[in-house]
């Protein structure tokens, strides 16, 4: 699903967006909405969140962050891996978690398995997930980790509420040799979709559409 997408509006359940600014966002040139977020994601708001976005006809899927807000609606699943976890729940414990409560239900040409590796160290998910630093010269191996020894379809670089750095992007592009490189974090204007969208093969654009719905529209760059 994300092969196709160059731009993702990501809708936090647990944030407060009103009607005329979902529309927008919903009836936007973004390729994709994702719904998702680190804190307070429950069966009741991702519930109220997919039936506000179903109106529409844009494409919607479900980032798994809890396995009890899973639900059928959704186009397509994505169940986070974090690469640079210091503990293996936060690396595969989700997905068996998932698998283990829904693999009865579970058509696996709409679930994936989403690799991130989390540049932020003061962002809530980077806590949560329980996540190493990354350095410069470190960031290469994982990335040739993920590329070129898991094969993995998707990489996501999240660097979750500040913009990123495009020395570390830079090194990112330069070892995906196979791997889908999603890109989040702190993107707020066109100059800064543009720039990322050098480094990555899709942008996510979030937490700007809860704050200022204009900003956030002119993020999409084709």
């Amino acid at each position: 699903m994300l092969k196709d997408a160059k731009h993702i509006f990501k809708l936090d359940p647990a944030k407060e967006i009103s009607d005329e600014d979902l529309e927008k966002i919903a009836e936007s040139g973004t390729d994709l909405i994702l719904v998702g977020g680190t804190d307070d994601v429950t069966e009741d708001n991702v519930l109220y969140a997919l039936s506000r976005v179903r109106r529409f006809s844009k494409s919607v899927a479900l980032e798994v962050t809890n396995r009890n807000a899973v639900m059928p609606g959704f186009d397509h699943y994505f169940i986070p891996s974090v690469f640079n976890t210091s503990n293996i729940k936060w690396q595969h414990g989700l997905m068996l978690e998932a698998l283990e409560e829904y693999s009865h239900l579970i058509d696996y040409e709409d679930i994936s398995m989403l690799p991130y590796i989390i540049l932020n160290e003061d962002c809530k998910a980077f806590e949560k997930a329980e996540a190493k630093p990354v350095t410069a010269d470190e960031l290469p191996h994982y990335i040739d980790m993920v590329d070129k020894l898991y094969k993995a379809e998707y990489l996501y670089i999240e660097y979750s509420g500040i913009y990123g750095d495009p020395e570390m992007m830079d090194i990112v592009r330069n070892h995906a040799d196979n791997t889908h490189v999603i890109y989040g974090g702190g993107i707020s204007s066109k100059e800064q979709a543009r720039e990322m969208s050098q480094y990555a093969n899709t942008i996510v654009v979030g937490n700007i559409i809860h704050e200022d719905v204009k900003k956030a529209l002119r993020t999409i760059i084709k």
